[in-house]
């Protein structure tokens, strides 16, 4: 019987950003919820990734020690330019010398740790998307088979939530979002997800119900 060989795929975890409009005072990624940071949540989710990679720029030196913590493991990469530039810098500038595929992961979301496994067995490009329910979404338009064929700030049928699949020779620079790197190349497999990005305060209180709710399976 023939054996699969897994595609060479590492993951980026974006967490440059100032997180401003959660209203905080801190970059995100250090937010305790449910009695853990944001980012020892991602780390336990991460934890057999054996390429993960993590772009940071403000509080960075808060974000390593938090990080070190837990993991001694992973490969830092700054955007030094984080105030002026959105998550498709990070990724990119996270990809450059990563394996033949890269996952793409905002550092404000959280997903499911059952649709974490599955989206790290596919050997595949692909989009995720989620039911809507942040207050400032980013939407995905969806075909009869459920690829995405379109992005959208005004109405879609499911929000963009950010993991994306993708071969690294595709990235190439920008200042804007990640979901404009992947227009080009639309429509892409969609793969829907159970998540909960962290923009405002509400979504917060709303993460925290959904880690509570993951006991329930």
């Amino acid at each position: 019987m023939s054996s699969i060989t897994p595609i060479a795929r590492s993951v980026v975890l974006s967490c440059a950003g100032v997180g401003s409009r959660l209203g905080l005072g801190q970059t995100k990624v250090l937010v305790n919820i449910c009695g853990k940071s944001l980012m020892e949540w991602q780390l336990e989710l991460f934890k057999d990734v054996e390429d993960l990679r993590i772009v940071i720029g403000y509080q960075a030196n808060a974000v390593i020690y938090e990080v070190l913590k837990h993991r001694k493991d992973v490969v830092f990469v700054y955007n030094h330019d984080y105030f002026n530039t959105k998550t498709g810098t990070s990724f990119y500038l996270g990809s450059r010398h990563a394996n033949e595929y890269v996952l793409e992961w905002d550092g404000d979301l959280l997903v499911h740790p059952d649709d974490v496994k599955m989206l790290l067995s596919l050997d595949h490009e692909f989009i995720a998307y989620s039911d809507i329910s942040s207050d400032e979404a980013v939407y995905v338009r969806t075909d009869d088979k459920g690829d995405v064929t379109a992005f959208s700030r005004e109405y879609g049928d499911f929000e963009w939530t950010g993991p994306a699949c993708i071969q690294r020779k595709k990235l190439s620079y920008t200042s804007n979002h990640v979901y404009g790197m992947l227009e080009e190349y639309l429509p892409m497999q969609g793969i829907k997800i159970r998540a909960q990005d962290i923009d405002t305060y509400d979504d917060y209180v709303r993460a925290t119900k959904f880690i509570e709710s993951w006991s329930e399976g």
